[in-house]
């Protein structure tokens, strides 16, 4: 080579050595880290194909009733083998069948301990109580920090959580009651105690319905919340609510009652079974999946039956309502959505008015009159014309009789303190 083109090489060369020191020395003063810092924290992604496959052996597990295999599906999460352990255990109480799992998708990333949630699309009866299966999607924990996937919880967030998925349950079955609770053996027997007798209290007035009752009973109101999916507080007032399981309103659709304990706990024997016939008249009027029926004659009805085969005094059932007219005179129409709202000032004043309505109906057409009016209204006849051709008036000369009534009860009834 000749010294020009050597000199050349040399002049190349040092240039491309100062770009390389140039480079470096700008990338060690940026302010960004150009190399991963020795704290970073790495994060595994979370692992569909895995989950799925746990989701399918926990399908099995719970048909096959092989508390082993579903244990073995937790890991190393000591409350993720507690939880599955219960759920085993729960499905062989309750006779679970039709379970099915079917991952969804990720519903958070990955935690600094691996841990992620997931909606999961689950569906389940309880067999000879359930006419279809439920469909529910369902929030699923999982740890990735093994080789595969475990599961650590299941339900929570902004999902409906089943009572049976989440905690190991007392349950009671009887040949037309099922009663599942989270509390102990003691509480079990009484709530199903109520049950039974609700069956034959509601066939007194409604001989056709074929059983079939569903009670669910969780550890508190927050959890009775967290269960239907309502928001905080929603059902701190309510003793019990007659509901779907998945809030669906198709006509086959499951429907159970919810009890709040910590309010059911304080209403003594005798309210207790009046609440619980209460909500077993919905059930047995298919109430949760119909609409457009008149809220007062929807209640009313439902206290109609539970009362009916009570020898309680006025004073008792109807002692708010009573009370309220005195303070306030009589109300100007029959109790609607507004009164009836559960955080309404004079809720239980409200039921009382509707049952003394639906009384009303009664004396005047008799108890079959009250049935035949609540099925045609329910099947979507105007209540107006229902009213007309069954009782023989409408629907502001029942209102105008029903003030007097209570107008009369005001005056002449003593209300205990």
């Amino acid at each position: 080579m000749t010294a020009p083109a050597r000199r050349r090489w040399v002049v190349v060369a040092s240039v491309l050595l100062l770009l390389v020191v140039a480079a470096v020395t700008y990338l060690v003063s940026r302010d960004e880290d150009y190399l991963a810092s020795p704290d970073a924290v790495t994060r595994p992604d979370p692992e569909p194909a895995e989950a799925v496959r746990v989701l399918r052996a926990l399908e099995d597990a719970v048909a096959a009733r092989d508390t082993e295999s579903a244990v073995a599906l937790a890991g190393d999460s000591a409350g993720g083998a507690d939880l599955l352990r219960a759920v085993v255990a729960n499905a062989e109480a309750l006779d679970v069948a039709d379970f099915t799992l079917r991952y969804v998708d990720e519903t958070s990333s990955t935690s600094a301990d691996g841990a992620w949630t997931a909606a999961v699309d689950m569906t389940w009866r309880f067999s000879g109580f359930d006419r279809e299966p439920v469909r529910e999607e369902v929030l699923v924990g999982f740890d990735a920090t093994g080789p595969g996937a475990s599961v650590t919880g299941i339900g929570g967030g902004d999902r409906r959580t089943p009572l049976w998925l989440a905690a190991p349950l007392e349950v009671r079955r009887g040949a037309e009651t099922l009663v599942l609770v989270d509390g102990s053996a003691a509480d079990a027997d009484r709530y199903a105690e109520r049950a039974v007798a609700a069956v034959p209290a509601v066939r007194a007035v409604l001989p056709d319905w074929p059983g079939g009752l569903v009670v669910e009973v969780p550890d508190s109101a927050q959890t009775l919340d967290a269960m239907l999916a309502a928001d905080p507080g929603t059902y701190t007032d309510i003793a019990a609510v007659s509901a779907t399981v998945d809030g669906t309103l198709t006509p086959t659709s499951p429907a159970h009652v919810f009890v709040n304990p910590d309010l059911y706990r304080d209403l003594g024997p005798a309210g207790e079974q009046v609440v619980m016939t209460h909500e077993a008249t919905h059930i047995a009027t298919d109430a949760p999946v119909t609409s457009g029926m008149p809220l007062w004659l929807l209640e009313g009805f439902a206290d109609y039956v539970a009362l009916r085969g009570t020898d309680l005094p006025i004073s008792k059932t109807a002692g708010q309502v009573i009370a309220q007219v005195r303070a306030e005179g009589v109300p100007e129409a029959l109790p609607g959505p507004a009164e009836f709202d559960a955080t309404a000032g004079h809720l239980g004043a409200a039921y009382e008015a509707a049952w003394l309505a639906c009384q009303l109906v009664a004396d005047l057409a008799g108890e079959e009159g009250l049935v035949r009016l609540y099925d045609e209204v329910s099947g979507g006849a105007d209540i107006g014309a229902a009213l007309r051709s069954g009782v023989g008036l409408d629907e502001s000369e029942l209102t105008r009789r029903w003030q007097d009534r209570l107008q009369s009860l005001a005056a002449t009834t003593a209300v205990a303190g």
